[in-house]
């Protein structure tokens, strides 16, 4: 069949006539879809996925057709803002001048719906897993913020689901859409610094107030349009203050893992690709040190230490204590990477390109874009699902050796502590009924 190409303005002005579907899912035809757009529903529109709506709805190869949140609309989001499902419905109907955008509260709701291609998920890290793996058996792709899981096995069950579905999938570790950090692997895996053997991830501490909610932990009335026993899904019940949920949300181990975690999808992920073990992981897990939060809500590290240690004598250190971002210390000299910048010590270490024969990244310089490019070609993102697992478990790991004060001997291979039951089972945690991953 001869391709078919129609003006997009004509299409949609005799669509309308006709009081046919405006969008058509690309899905459906491919690229002779008569819309050319991927259709996409944002699940958890307060903090993140507010602030992602922007650079979708900027794509003109992507349509946003739904938002899903179990809050209606309220505070408790970035210093205090207003934000919630209906906000978010409002904003992307008034940005395409129509009402073709839908609020939901259950997202099962959204994933039943066939003319939607993707999903976006922004919900507290104890949502991740049971979302995804709906999402991705419903053959959504699927764009998911960091931290990739709340625990290692819900991370590998991810993973599973994830490849078994054969869907897209892009990790929010934003980092590897940032040139600083791709030049400085780069040179790492090019062996511009000699033989590695410290790598150096420094990330925030403390439990900084983003909602300004954390003084307001007295049990009261949950608020109208808040669906809080569908926010507390599968962690344990608890009772409802302001200080639990919205953006502060993970300060509370229940829902996340503090800062350990906040932060390990991003600079322990650039130090797995700069060592050249996004597949794997280390085999020990020494020295941990944490203060914890002294807080009615808030139980997560504050201040932590703890050293991953790999089969090729390379010892990663993760702490906030250390320089922020990633340090590479080799024996020729160091590389440093972090937000919009890079540094070397010798200067003289950033002076030649990378010959041709060398070894090349992934390169991708923008992160939303690289999705929806990888949506339509079917190729891999430049954050997959298997290596967010696997830097994400470097951060779950130094947790449960924080949390239990013992230092943990790890096979990557099997995904184990091993001599540590207690440890060990701290793999998972419970889930309450029904949402079991």
């Amino acid at each position: 069949m001869t391709k078919l190409t129609i003006n997009r303005r004509r299409w949609l002005q005799g669509a309308a006539a006709l009081a046919a579907p405006a969008i058509v899912p690309f899905k459906v035809f491919g690229a002779d879809a008569p819309s050319e757009k991927t259709t996409i529903a944002f699940i958890g529109v307060g903090n993140n996925g507010s602030n992602y709506l922007g650079p979708f709805l900027q794509d003109d190869r992507v349509r946003v057709v739904a938002v899903c949140d179990v809050n209606k609309e309220g505070p408790g989001y970035w210093d205090g803002s207003i934000r919630g499902r209906e906000p978010a419905r409002r904003r992307v109907n008034d940005f395409y001048g129509g009402e073709g955008c839908d609020g939901y509260e259950d997202f099962r709701d959204v994933l039943a719906r066939k003319d939607i291609d993707c999903v976006y998920i922004a919900v507290p890290d104890h949502w991740h897993a049971p979302i995804a793996i709906a999402a991705a058996r419903a053959k959504k792709d699927i764009y998911c913020q960091k931290p990739l899981s709340l625990t290692i096995h819900e991370g590998r069950r991810m993973v599973e689901e994830v490849t078994q579905a054969g869907v897209v999938w892009q990790t929010g570790s934003q980092q590897r859409s940032d040139s600083n950090f791709r030049i400085v692997c780069e040179l790492v895996r090019n062996g511009r610094i000699g033989k590695l053997h410290t790598v150096r991830c420094g990330l925030p501490g403390g439990i900084p107030d983003y909602g300004k909610t954390a003084d307001q932990t007295d049990p009261v009335p949950v608020p109208d349009g808040f669906n809080y026993d569908r926010w507390l899904g599968p962690a344990p019940e608890a009772y409802y203050c302001p200080a639990r949920v919205g953006v502060n949300f993970r300060w509370n181990y229940d829902y996340s893992g503090g800062q350990v975690t906040d932060w390990g999808g991003h600079h322990p992920d650039i130090a797995q690709w700069g060592m050249g073990t996004e597949l794997t992981g280390p085999i020990a897990i020494k020295k941990p040190k944490a203060k914890f939060a002294e807080h009615p809500v808030y139980n997560t590290a504050v201040d932590y230490h703890f050293e991953c240690v790999y089969e090729n004598g390379v010892t990663l250190i993760i702490s906030n204590k250390e320089r922020g971002g990633v340090t590479f210390e080799g024996e020729n000299g160091t590389l440093w990477a972090n937000r919009g910048q890079h540094d070397a010590d010798p200067k003289s270490l950033l002076d030649d390109p990378i010959p041709e024969n060398g070894i090349h990244l992934y390169k991708s310089d923008d992160h939303v874009k690289n999705f929806v490019d990888c949506v339509f070609s079917r190729q891999p993102t430049v954050a997959p699902i298997e290596v967010a697992h696997r830097s994400i478990t470097l951060a779950h790991l130094g947790n449960i050796a924080m949390r239990t004060g013992r230092e943990l001997t790890w096979d990557p291979v099997k995904e184990q502590i091993v001599g540590d039951s207690g440890a060990n089972d701290m793999l998972d945690r419970p889930h309450r009924a029904p949402w079991t991953v």
